[in-house]
Parts: structure tokens; C-alpha cells; sequence
């Protein structure tokens, strides 16, 4: 007697789930085309499509435009240094990780002129990173610099700055003070696009603000991280009370 075909959402995914586990299909295998198994469970594809979603929404299966549904590898994480804002030296430098940069100059509106402090319209330097992993998403980041602030050729590609944008670090000198505020929360749509990660899991969101001597912001960095991705580190100091060192 044969097995009945699953014909439900969750039936189809937790057929596919068991044959990820048991290892019929291997990481980084392709799986068959939707419409190839949609036809296996004899349903419509916008249910297949719905099985595929839980498990890209469990981290099992990553959709790949224009190539189809992967069995995800296992992924390495990250780590962030936090007060250096830099991806560690360590994991940034393996081989198979490498980081995408794109670069542009963009005015500043909304929520960019109260990180930067800058008037609406003022010109920034915008880089716009992935890390990746082969070809799997680790992070996001969007990093602004004021352009009267950025070395000249900020934006080439053998600029000076280039090295540090592909850590994630604050690209110019060393500032007085970085201010970075973490959060955990959902990934917007556009960011679980990027990160090819299902709606419902939580993203680590870094908010980097680094100042001069002058108290001015010379940069703002918006960092994305999967939850399962990175582990972020930040050192505290212990402050000396100066009542304490008078008398």
C-alpha cells in the first residue's frame, strides 16, 4: 500500500522538512522546480509556494532569484565588535566570506538629517554593503558620511575607506565617540528580501553614531544582522569618578 501524498501547506513542509533532516536532501541541494512539486503533491503552486515559505521562514530552504529553492547550508556566524564598530578581523578575513559595496551620493531626508544632524538636502556618501557567505546573506549595512567631511575619491573603488566599509567600520579617522544603539525586532520587507530570511524571525538592527571632538556626527551607519547570524560583543569600561581623585 502506497503512502498518501500530502496535499496541505504544512503536510507538503513537513514532508520536505523530514527529508532535509534525515539528509535525502543535502545542504546546498536544489530542490525541484515549484511547478515540478507541485505536481508531486497534486496541488496548486500558490500552496506549494506556501510550504516552501515555513520553511524558508525556519531557515531550512533560501530561494535564490532566477535559480530556484536551496537546502541551506549551515551557516557560520558572525561577529560585530561593537565601540570599534568593525565586523571581527578574524571572520571577516575568511576566504569564503566576502562583502559587496555599492556607492553613491544621496541628499539626506527623513530620519538621515536627525542621525547626521544636517539639513534636509544636504549631500552624503552613501555605502551600501552585503556580507556574504558563498552566496548567502549574513548582513546589511548603509553607511553615511557628509560629503564636506568625506576625502576626496571617497567613492572610488581603491579609496582608502574601502577596506574599512568592507568590515563595517567607521571609514574616516578615529572618532571621539561612537554611540550605538541595538535593537531586535522583524526585518522590514525589503530586508528579508536582501537577507533571504523569512518575515517572522528577528533581525539584530545596529544604529552606529560616530562624533568628533566637536560633538559633530561625522558618520551614521545602519547595520542589519539575521538573530542566527551574529553574535555582537561591546566592552565596558569602568569610568573613574573624579570626586574621587581631587582632595
Amino acid at each position: 500500500m502506497t503512502a498518501s501524498v500530502p496535499t496541505r501547506r504544512h503536510d507538503i513542509a513537513d514532508d520536505l522538512r523530514s527529508q532535509i533532516m534525515t539528509g535525502r536532501i543535502q545542504p546546498g541541494e536544489r530542490l525541484p522546480s515549484e511547478a515540478g512539486l507541485a505536481d508531486r503533491y497534486k496541488v496548486s503552486t500558490a500552496t506549494l509556494r506556501g510550504a516552501l515559505a515555513v520553511l524558508q521562514g525556519e531557515g531550512l530552504v533560501e530561494k535564490i532569484h532566477g535559480k530556484g529553492n536551496f537546502v541551506r547550508r549551515p551557516l557560520r556566524k558572525i561577529l560585530y565588535v561593537g565601540g570599534w564598530g568593525t565586523l571581527d578581523p578574524w571572520t571577516a578575513a575568511e576566504p569564503a566570506l566576502s562583502v559587496t559595496v555599492r556607492t553613491a551620493t544621496v541628499r539626506a531626508h527623513g530620519h538621515l538629517t536627525t542621525l547626521l544632524k544636517v539639513p534636509t538636502g544636504s549631500p552624503l556618501a552613501e555605502f551600501s554593503c552585503v556580507s556574504l557567505e558563498g552566496e548567502s546573506p549574513h548582513g546589511l549595512a548603509r553607511i553615511y558620511v557628509p560629503r564636506d567631511l568625506a576625502p576626496a575619491g571617497v567613492l572610488d573603488d581603491a579609496s582608502s575607506c574601502r577596506e574599512a566599509v568592507t568590515r563595517f567600520a567607521v571609514t574616516g579617522p578615529l572618532p571621539a565617540a561612537v554611540q550605538e544603539t541595538v535593537c531586535a525586532r522583524p526585518p522590514t520587507p525589503d530586508e528579508a528580501s536582501s537577507l533571504r530570511i523569512g518575515s517572522a524571525g528577528a533581525v539584530l538592527a545596529i544604529t552606529r553614531i560616530a562624533t568628533d571632538s566637536a560633538g559633530r556626527v561625522v558618520e551614521a551607519a545602519l547595520l542589519v544582522f539575521p538573530g542566527d547570524r551574529v553574535d555582537a560583543v561591546f566592552t565596558s569600561h569602568h569610568m573613574i569618578d573624579e570626586r574621587q581623585t581631587q582632595g
